[in-house]
């Protein structure tokens, strides 16, 4: 078992990674305006499958649509009376509708579609590969990644955190008008913990969860420099 002194002194991020709980209730205190935007802004930086960015993210506030929330999920009390509850979806028909067209408009702005001939492949491909695919794993892949990146922006801003997985999937869609064609991932508490927090757990080793290039091969950790881990490599 690895406990926190597995990453201590290895940086910025690697302390926010640590001391990160699934917090188990909240103050009322309200997350201001700001940060809640920040948090938004860099978690839908993360990338997606031809950057089509399928994620779509619900912020309830509103006390009364917190308590229907709450309903939905299993009456998890920390859904009504966080601040914040971030509903993060997947839409499966988002890239047939509109979004494709943005991605290629956006990438020959950018410069990273460089000409019409890389925009025909991608469109191309994409449609070769995505109605042959299954969308609600597909979105779930993507989405997934954007609320790791949310979950621990918040977190970089002082923010504490709750990732839900138990809620009713018909019950939150009809309370909140979420579409047919769109997948409820998971649910995202934030504010500030209400005190004591929850206890650090443990992880494995990763012994027991890495294999070096194949399944039946397990990783073999290496006893690393805490200063070398404090370097950037990129330029």
């Amino acid at each position: 078992m690895r406990n926190l002194k597995a990453v201590e002194g290895r940086g910025a991020f690697a302390n926010v990674v640590a001391r990160r709980r699934a917090t188990p209730a909240f103050r009322p205190d309200p997350v201001p305006d700001d940060l809640l935007q920040q948090a938004l802004e860099l978690g839908t930086f993360a990338p997606s499958g031809y950057n089509l960015q399928p994620w779509r993210f619900i912020v309830v506030r509103d006390p009364d649509a917190k308590r229907a929330l709450r309903a939905a999920a299993f009456g998890q009390e920390k859904v009504e009376k966080a601040p914040v509850v971030i509903v993060a979806c997947g839409d499966t028909a988002a890239w047939k509708d509109a979004d494709l067209d943005r991605v290629i408009a956006d990438g020959r702005s950018t410069g990273s579609i460089p000409d019409d001939k890389t925009a025909s492949m991608i469109r191309r491909n994409v449609n070769a590969f995505l109605p042959k695919t299954d969308m609600g794993v597909w979105v779930t892949r993507q989405t997934m990644i954007a609320f790791s990146f949310l979950m621990l922006a918040a977190e970089n801003l002082g923010l504490d955190t709750a990732p839900m997985e138990g809620f009713d999937e018909a019950m939150v869609r009809s309370t909140l008008g979420i579409p047919e064609t769109a997948r409820v991932i998971a649910l995202l508490a934030l504010g500030y913990a209400d005190p004591p927090d929850k206890p650090f757990g443990g992880r494995f080793d990763l012994e027991r969860v890495v294999y070096d290039g194949r399944w039946d091969t397990p990783w073999r950790s290496l006893s690393i420099d805490k200063e070398t881990l404090l370097v950037n490599p990129r330029k």
